[in-house]
Parts: structure tokens; sequence; C-alpha cells
């Protein structure tokens, strides 16, 4: 069983579903409610576990109620959490979540400003079985410092090129960069995607994605750029999405797949992800490799 190790951030999330997105300082009435845990590299870990994979999770939470809710969701979910940290004296993350009828989300975060960020605690070596890293932009010296060992362990060091980050220390450090189509433009600037990618290949040398929803993915492997397009399904919650993928990327690297067929295969588990509710995929790879003719005749992964 491959072993995936994420860093980066976890957060509590309320989410609320109504008819239609707010767009008026007024009340509205939710139809439903609930409150799951959240966060680039936690939802990653927990696809990771649901897919069949071993997710150890390093982040910081606070030493509050909320921080043991994320941790024992954690733990439920089979994730590995010997290095989350609880800070003392700080809040733990929290989100508001609005998601309308089509599946699409607003997003109102906030994290304490005070919550450390020096990564001088994190192990000095990769723990032992780690097939690849997986990091997020919300912790860039904790990623930094994890990917220079994964790069000394010869092992992938995989960025989820966000939107929010306050240095671009991970991104130079990462094998590889899977941005979302705001993390791309904030990282290369202004154009199109095509020569956004061709510019953040440039710049750090790594393998090179971009997610765009329903569009799918547009890589840059430094030879040529390909586009993987995304499935056709019925939206229902596109929360974590982009998280799912980041994890399925890096659970199928640590099985020694090709980036091609890490990100078909991620592709497909982020669509199974938006068909329903919650953070992660639900269905097992295997039937939905069956179901979309990516097992080979013999039960393999064909597109690995």
């Amino acid at each position: 069983m491959a072993r995936v190790y994420c860093i980066g951030h976890a957060v509590n999330d309320y989410i609320f579903r109504v008819d239609r997105m707010p767009t008026a300082a007024t009340k509205y009435r939710a139809t439903g409610f609930e409150m799951v845990g959240g966060g680039p590299a936690a939802t990653a870990a927990v696809a990771i576990a649901r897919l069949g994979g071993k997710a150890a999770l390093a982040s910081r939470v606070g030493d509050d109620a909320i921080g043991e809710l994320i941790v024992a969701e954690l733990l439920g979910e089979g994730v590995e959490c010997g290095e989350v940290r609880r800070m003392e004296h700080r809040a733990s993350a929290v989100s508001a979540v609005i998601i309308d009828k089509s599946g699409e989300r607003m997003i109102v975060s906030c994290a304490d400003p005070q919550m450390p960020q020096g990564a001088d605690w994190l192990p000095d070596r990769l723990p032992d079985g780690t097939g690849a890293v997986l990091g997020d932009s919300h912790w860039p010296q904790g990623a930094a410092k994890m990917f220079a060992l994964a790069r000394a362990a010869g092992v992938p060091a995989v960025l989820d090129g966000g939107a929010v980050w306050t240095d671009d220390s991970a991104h130079r450090a990462a094998t590889h960069l899977a941005f979302s189509s705001d993390g791309l433009k904030r990282f290369s600037g202004d154009g199109d995607p095509r020569t956004l990618l061709k510019r953040a290949r440039g710049l750090t040398g790594a393998w090179c994605c971009v997610t765009e929803g329903r569009m799918g993915v547009l890589i840059d492997d430094g030879v040529e750029q390909r586009r993987i397009p995304g499935f056709k399904v019925d939206v229902v919650d596109t929360l974590g999405a982009g998280d799912v993928w980041h994890g399925a990327f890096a659970l199928a690297l640590a099985e020694g797949k090709g980036e091609f067929a890490s990100a078909t295969f991620a592709t497909g588990a982020a669509a199974l992800k938006v068909t329903q509710g919650g953070a992660a995929p639900r269905r097992s790879r295997r039937v939905f490799a069956r179901q979309n003719g990516l097992l080979g005749s013999g039960g393999r992964n064909a597109a690995a």
C-alpha cells in the first residue's frame, strides 16, 4: 500500500446549502447544513485514505475544541496524525461554505494570524515507506522543508498551488506543481493558461499542470502541452474537488504511475467527488476505473 506524507492546512468547514448564491446583505434561509473537516492538505489526506492508500498529515491546529474535532475526524478517516500539532493559545482555522443548487460554492475562511509558521519541529527525514510528499501553499515553510527531504530521497514532491500563500519557497522546491487557475495567475502573471504554464515551468523546472474544473487539466511536462478532458458528470458539490485531485495524483505517483496516467486518475477521482457532498470520493477507484474503461482485461489499472 502506497504512503503519502501530506503537509499543510486543516480546517473545520461549516457548510450551508442554499437555492441561490447570496447577493445582498440580508438574511437567507439554508436548505441544509453540515459540519465537516476541510483544508487542502487534510482533504487530500482523507481522499488518499479513501482511495486505498496510507496518508500521514503534518499540520497546525489550535488547542481549542475545534482542533479536537479536526483531529478526531481525521483519525476516524484513517489518517495518521502524529504530526498534527496543537498550538498553545492559538485558534484553529474555520470556514463558512455556501453551496448553491448548481454545486458551486463560496468560501469565507478565518485563520489565526498568529499561528506559528516555523517548521523546525518537523522530522529531519521522511518516514519509512513514503512514496510521495504532498504540500499545500498555506504553509510554504513546512512544505519547502519536506520537499527538500523528498528530493533527497528521490520521491515526488507535489505542491497544491492554490491562490493563497505568503512566499514561493515551496513552489521552487517542488518537483510537481499542480496549480488552480487563480494560483497559476498569481505565480506566473497575466496571460493564457498555456503561456502561464510554460512560464512556470521555466521558472521552476518542475512538471506543471493547471486544473480547470469541467475543462479538465492542462499539462506542461517540458516536452509538450497536453490536455486531459474533464469527465461529464452531474455536479452536486464542487467543494474540495481540487484537493481530492491533488491527493489522488500524489497517491498514483507514490504507486509508481507516470505523470499523465496519475493526472488522468486524479481527474476521475475529482469527478467522483463533485457528484456527491463531503470532502472526498466515496466509491472505490476500481469501481470508477471499471465504469470508465480505465481497467485492462486483467483487472490492472490501464491508466497507470
